[in-house]
């Protein structure tokens, strides 16, 4: 059960500025956080917070994903992910992110029919994929076909338009995302592009269109495609990260929904972001090649000016260890086994957390396996490619992203994003024409 708000939680804060104060609302939210609202805090003395990363500031009451990060908890909506991840399907989450609720059996008919109604691409944007060359990273591919959509259905970009214009521009973008994420995939290789069916579920959709040869070879395991809609669900929304934000910030500008989730995917490029998942398996392939020993690499990464880093370890939010990483590691064990495929860099891996967990230094750092460490040796085991790691990632966080913005839409707080800076520049100074500069 949610935890109220405790009685003596005062209702505003002093800020002592010289001679003069400020009362400063607080808010409490269902989990009892709270917050310091400096909303007016410019207009009534002059003064801006500072804080780099903004690791310290809320940029609205969001009701979507609730995080705690010293306990280790992560609920969609008030559902834990634990739950979700073993009972759910993705497309059932995405309708639950989006709209608040559990879908009844007929809200989850109605939306997965859309999903299958939108899941074709227009057959003209087949040429744009000849327009990038061999080794585009599927990435860039992806953010500028998301973007593209924008041109196909003007009519859906506008800040006015319907509920029903806008439910059907959110199961477009989710459905199509998955489409074109397979298209770059072939694109890459060289092979021919695979439709997507009408027959199948989200994931198995997107299995066949990354994996079907033309003579038909290619059978979906349900295991692999449970495993597949496993990892979707893990990431489909994290509260306000770096890439949520941005889809906020973006959108504020009463940008439209594919341009907003494009920028959404530009953001997740990073490797300190979505593309972390690639980092840890380079790590994992670097301590194999060379032949180290896991206890000599965990100590160069203790060491005080090393370059050596553990990719998969720690997280800017959790203090203990991320929820999701429990799920995908119990995950990788029965789809290699399933597959029957025994993955050395798996062992390694394992190795790794032994090592770091039982080690001094990462416990009192509070440095715990996080998603990342564990969902590249899945990925693998799957068949897919290293470079379309941050892709699948993509995917799984498209609902995310889209009732990051419709709640952003629909909040009648939401101001256009506009941070403030101080500046360390130089003084006003005389412009000197160019003869006369030494």
């Amino acid at each position: 059960m949610s935890s109220s708000a405790t009685t003596s939680t005062p209702k505003t804060a002093q800020l002592n500025l010289g001679d003069k104060q400020i009362d400063l609302p607080i808010i409490t939210g269902t989990e009892n956080e709270h917050a310091i609202d400096i909303t007016a805090l410019r207009n009534q003395t002059g003064y801006i917070t500072m804080d780099p990363g903004f690791g310290n500031t809320g940029i609205d009451q969001s009701a979507v994903t609730f995080i705690d990060g010293e306990k280790g908890i992560l609920r969609y909506r008030g559902y834990p992910i634990e739950q979700l991840a073993e009972n759910a399907r993705f497309s059932e989450v995405a309708y639950l992110l989006i709209y608040g609720e559990l879908p009844t059996a007929s809200q989850m008919e109605a939306f997965s029919a859309s999903l299958t109604e939108h899941c074709m691409i227009h057959e003209d944007m087949r040429h744009f994929f000849d327009g990038f060359p061999a080794g585009a990273h599927p990435m860039a591919i992806l953010s500028s076909m998301v973007c593209s959509l924008s041109t196909y259905y003007p009519e859906l970009g506008r800040w006015d338009m319907t509920q029903e214009q806008m439910d059907t521009s959110m199961a477009r973008v989710i459905s199509k995302v998955r489409t074109m994420a397979a298209f770059s995939y072939k694109k890459s290789i060289g092979r021919p592009f695979v439709y997507p069916s009408s027959k199948l579920k989200y994931a198995a959709n997107f299995l066949n269109m990354m994996f079907q040869t033309p003579s038909g070879d290619y059978q979906i395991d349900p295991d692999i495609e449970r495993a597949l809609d496993v990892l979707l669900i893990l990431h489909a929304d994290h509260e306000q990260n770096c890439s949520a934000s941005t889809v906020r910030i973006v959108g504020s500008s009463q940008a439209n929904l594919f341009a907003s989730i494009a920028a959404g995917i530009l953001a997740l490029w990073g490797p300190l972001h979505g593309g972390a998942n690639q980092k840890v398996i380079e790590m994992l392939r670097y301590i194999q090649d060379e032949g180290i020993k896991v206890k000599d690499y965990v100590a160069k990464v203790k060491e005080k000016n090393s370059s050596v880093r553990l990719m998969g370890f720690g997280h800017r939010i959790y203090k203990n260890y991320d929820p999701r990483a429990k799920v995908i590691k119990s995950l990788a064990d029965k789809v290699l086994a399933k597959r029957g495929i025994n993955d050395p860099l798996l062992d390694l891996a394992k190795q790794v957390e032994e090592a770091a967990l039982s080690d001094d230094y990462f416990i009192e750092r509070k440095l715990y396996p996080n998603v990342d460490f564990y969902t590249g040796i899945i990925y693998r085991a799957i068949g897919i490619p290293t470079d379309m790691f941050t892709v699948m990632f993509a995917i799984g966080r498209v609902p995310g992203w889209v009732a990051q913005w419709k709640e952003m839409r629909e909040s009648p707080n939401t101001r256009i994003g506009r941070p403030r800076q101080i500046y360390t520049g130089h003084a006003e100074r005389n412009y000197v024409p160019i003869a006369k500069r030494v």
